[in-house]
């Protein structure tokens, strides 16, 4: 597992952000490191209050980048201007506070707790619908923690679904260490099943489903696709981690799937949405990636252009087979790293661009800095309305806005009459 290192500047919201993403990270199995200078990643949540405090931010953010090998920023200043860290040159991930754990895992899967009960957090419901999973990755210490999948019947997780939304829910997550495998050990597939009758439960509420490795849903891509068109309730996103463009690569990571499959989960998707999001990972820098497979997958980057990118820096993890392989320097994945978050961000904001001027039927989420509410339009992307009390939003309630400006990974809307 990852050490971690951990900054917090600013209010009283800020420090509880960095608690649940210490949090998820000691859930996962991470620890503390002694300071930055041990730590597999250091995380800077930042402040933006002053002047002098972004020039004291971005000095801090240049100190960090010297002395780790992964920098991850994150809070006000990230989320207000996160385009200033690019333009100093400093090399970081800008993210939001609840992607950081995703990143600090370095591509293993997530983690439910050992009795994967349902969560209810604000509106937002967590739903572990399974444990474990059916890859063997070779970089994964996941599965030394949680065994193949385990899923139980499709009632016990309605249940649990239809007492998230009794609750209170108004998004309700679908989670586990690789959706796409749910009911694998039973030898079926119920994902597609699974997903319409918590679609059918009573109420107004909307579904995500999480991570689903490519390999897991390929095979049911056609009809996974039709459960997504056929139910408004389902936010239109899927996050298929590829990992790499390379098959080489993919096969030295014993991924279960291929590039061309990849493309054939998106182009299936593409057929039968109008307009959804796709989110997926790549690990840069693993032992066996030459620079023609590194450019592989800039070029599958750029290719399908997936509106939710999330860049990993490669790093060993004790026990697996990948911590045996011959690492490439820190320097070359420092570079592949850059170079591809650079792209990142271009295709991001080109996506969040593209919005501008267009009107959605949002979720309110969550409250965001400020006087401001985080949205969800259908297809997941986030829209931030600020002046919220002015307007009378809170979380769970639904809205419709107009998309007027982005700041690169969110837009920004104006609620309109419906």
């Amino acid at each position: 597992m990852a050490t971690y290192h951990i900054e917090t500047y600013g209010c009283t919201s800020n420090r509880g952000e960095s608690r649940q993403i210490e949090r998820a990270l000691r859930d996962g199995g991470h620890r503390p490191a002694d300071g930055p200078g041990d730590a597999d990643v250091a995380i800077l949540n930042t402040c933006t209050v002053v002047e002098k405090t972004e020039r004291n931010m971005l000095r801090r953010a240049e100190e960090l980048a010297e002395e780790t090998a992964d920098l991850v920023v994150t809070g006000c200043m990230a989320l207000a201007q996160g385009e200033q860290f690019r333009e100093a040159g400093i090399d970081a991930e800008v993210l939001h506070w609840d992607e950081v754990p995703t990143h600090v895992r370095n591509g293993e899967c997530p983690t439910p707790t050992a009795d994967a009960e349902p969560v209810l957090d604000g509106v937002v419901g967590i739903l572990p619908i399974a444990r474990g999973c059916m890859s063997n990755c070779s970089y994964c210490i996941t599965k030394f923690a949680t065994g193949r999948v385990d899923s139980p019947p499709i009632e016990h997780n309605l249940e649990k679904a239809r007492a998230l939304v009794h609750a209170g829910a108004k998004e309700i997550r679908v989670t586990g260490q690789d959706t796409g495998v749910y009911g694998w050990d039973d030898g079926e597939r119920k994902l597609p099943e699974l997903l319409d009758r918590i679609c059918e439960i009573e109420g107004d509420f909307r579904v995500r489903l999480g991570m689903a490795n490519p390999g897991g849903i390929h095979g049911i891509r056609e009809e996974l696709a039709d459960v997504f068109a056929r139910n408004e309730k389902l936010y239109d996103f899927i996050h298929a981690p590829v990992q790499s463009g390379s098959d080489e690569v993919l096969e030295s990571m014993r991924r279960q799937h291929r590039v061309d499959e990849f493309r054939e989960i998106v182009s299936t998707f593409d057929d039968r949405l109008d307009r959804w999001t796709l989110s997926t990972d790549f690990i840069v820098g693993f032992p066996t990636e030459t620079s023609d497979d590194h450019e592989r997958s800039m070029d599958l980057l750029r290719e399908v252009r997936p509106e939710k990118i999330n860049v990993t820096r490669f790093s060993k993890r004790p026990g697996t087979d990948a911590a045996d392989m011959k690492g490439l320097g820190g320097t070359v994945k420092k570079e592949r790293s850059k170079a591809m978050s650079e792209l990142k961000m271009d295709v991001v904001g080109e996506a969040y661009g593209s919005m501008v001027g267009t009107v959605r039927d949002v979720l309110v989420v969550r409250e965001g800095t400020g006087d401001s509410v985080k949205c969800r339009d259908s297809a997941y992307r986030q829209v931030i309305v600020q002046n919220a009390d002015e307007h009378g939003l809170e979380p769970g309630q639904f809205a419709t806005v107009e998309v007027t400006g982005h700041n690169t990974v969110y837009a920004f809307g104006e609620p309109v009459s419906a």
